[in-house]
């Protein structure tokens, strides 16, 4: 176990629901995306809309890649609750990194 994950499994500040989300987000390789849907299937939940939730609320970013996480449509969703302006940028920004660092 790393140490973000020892984090996450230990903290007291998050619910249990948000601890499954953001452990199953760990599991989302570098350079990689998951949509808001598939990650709530991983973790047995049917609410794509209930993941965004726990995933705007994630004290653990970047450590707990929430800028992983897209819609279904391909689109980039959101980011710390904006779905436009500079988060989202920062969102791209993170994303473009990764997937140069992958080549």
């Amino acid at each position: 176990m790393n140490e973000i994950e020892r984090v996450v499994r230990e903290s007291r500040e998050i619910s249990e629901f948000q601890r499954r989300v953001y452990l199953a987000l760990l599991e989302v390789p570098r350079g990689e995306t998951i949509t808001y849907g598939e990650l709530a299937r991983r973790i047995g939940c049917r609410s794509a809309q209930a993941v965004g939730q726990a995933l705007r609320r994630n004290p653990f970013a970047p450590e707990v890649p929430c800028h992983r996480v897209i819609s279904s449509d391909g689109s980039i969703g959101g980011f710390h609750g904006q779905r436009s302006g500079e988060m989202i940028d920062r969102k791209r920004s993170l994303l473009e990194a990764e997937a140069s660092c992958e080549k």
